[in-house]
């Protein structure tokens, strides 16, 4: 075991280009050259090659499976072990992956330009304008939720077949004039960019790298489905149990979406006011919870089709249901709030300081929530909205529900 200081990093992570060692500055390669253990990501296979490591006993991959590889890597800590990367370890990479399992002050790291900050020096696109999302090894459809005219996206992808299915996804939803760019190998000697329609990809099919990624310059004539909460409310299957969009965009207001923020939606619906909740971006996360089968189903289509597959959706009643979930930073309950032990549940969950808020359309929800509003205090409100019909040859106003909301934080003196 080589001798180092106790607060010394133990673990170095390097992010490296695709002209392998030669893109590491010196401070990389001579902790490269100290390591003990070297584990090697994916697509670096050969990178050592040809290398002089004197010091070196063993190389790992993450080949076994990432559990199992952690868990070699974890036992040695105290001896100098180092993670070679690609690009920024930091950026949808390891070194993000890795945080979770080890202290900040554990851990060195040294990354290379990403593929995002690459990509967008060859095509001079304003990184800081640009959407940056990973698609390798995650579900296709995340792309749903930055398909908007004019927007520019940068993808990670997991090999050739990612950028043809994107393809097919932007044709299907009305993207098809949209310039992809494929930039394989960035920084190597075999660096190629190919840049055509996402409808002439799928006719041309042209042969390119499983290392690359994939640019999307949007163009539509699709209609506006914009991150602003209040969807239309075509945008979701339902089958009538639907927050309307006025009262939505008004009830996602009043849950106040901050960043990482996870919420749990009670009664859940179509999953609108979850979906709708992680669309507002900054890492917020939601747990949807729903009784009814197909209800359940059609919350997971709702949420593929809107870009937000990572809900998480509970199928069982609550309060049952609730029962050894993570503990959320807001509530919502859209439904079920007469139902025995529901707000108890939820308001026990609840962090003191955290937001909860109740939708209710009948008498017995209303008395529920004044109840409620005189033992705990918060705010209500009650809202009726007219949307216009047709009235023979003539258009009138169609009322729809009004809906009564419930704000509190807990801790707020009734």
């Amino acid at each position: 075991m080589t001798e180092r200081d106790a607060e010394e990093p133990w673990l170095t992570i390097i992010g490296i280009g695709d002209n392998g060692l030669a893109s590491l500055t010196p401070q990389a390669q001579a902790l490269l050259w100290q390591a003990e253990t070297i584990v090697l990501g994916e697509r670096l296979d050969t990178v050592l090659e040809g290398g002089h490591l004197p010091g070196l006993k063993r190389i790992l991959t993450w080949s076994a499976g990432f559990r199992q590889t952690l868990g070699e890597v974890l036992k040695l800590r105290g001896t100098p072990v180092t993670i070679l990367a690609t690009g920024d370890p930091m950026h949808f990479g390891i070194g993000a992956t890795l945080r979770r399992y080890v202290a900040a002050e554990e851990m060195l790291i040294l990354p290379s330009p990403s593929a995002f900050s690459l990509a967008a020096a060859r095509l001079s696109w304003p990184l800081q304008s640009v959407v940056q999302i990973s698609l390798h090894g995650r579900p296709l459809t995340h792309l749903n939720r930055h398909l908007l005219p004019r927007a520019r996206i940068l993808a990670l992808t997991s090999d050739a077949s990612t950028v043809t299915a994107a393809a097919a996804l932007l044709v299907k939803r009305g993207f098809g004039a949209s310039v992809l760019t494929v930039l394989e190998h960035m920084g190597g000697e075999a660096e190629r960019i190919t840049a055509m329609t996402a409808q002439q990809f799928l006719e041309n099919e042209p042969p390119i790298s499983d290392f690359n990624t994939l640019a999307i310059d949007c163009a539509s004539e699709s209609p506006l489905f914009s991150p602003v909460p209040g969807l239309p409310d075509e945008a979701f299957r339902h089958d009538g149990q639907l927050t309307k969009r006025e009262i939505r965009a008004v009830t996602l207001s009043q849950l106040s979406p901050f960043p990482d923020a996870l919420l749990w939606d009670v009664g859940a619906g179509c999953g609108s006011i979850a979906i709708e909740w992680m669309r507002a971006g900054m890492g917020t996360r939601a747990i949807a919870i729903e009784s009814k089968a197909e209800r359940a189903a059609m919350i997971r289509a709702n949420a593929d089709a809107l870009g937000v597959p990572d809900l998480e959706i509970i199928e069982d009643v609550a309060p049952e249901g609730l029962e050894g979930l993570e503990p959320p930073d807001v509530v919502f309950i859209g439904g079920g709030i007469t139902n025995e032990g529901v707000f108890e549940a939820c308001w026990e969950a609840l962090a003191p300081g955290g937001q909860l808020v109740a939708n209710v359309v009948t008498i017995e929800g209303e008395a529920r929530l004044a109840d409620l509003r005189g033992a705990f205090g918060g705010e209500l409100i009650r809202l009726s909205v007219a949307r216009a019909a047709p009235v023979g040859r003539y258009c009138g106003w169609k009322s729809l529900m009004p809906v009564t909301i419930w704000s509190v934080t807990k801790g707020e003196t009734a």
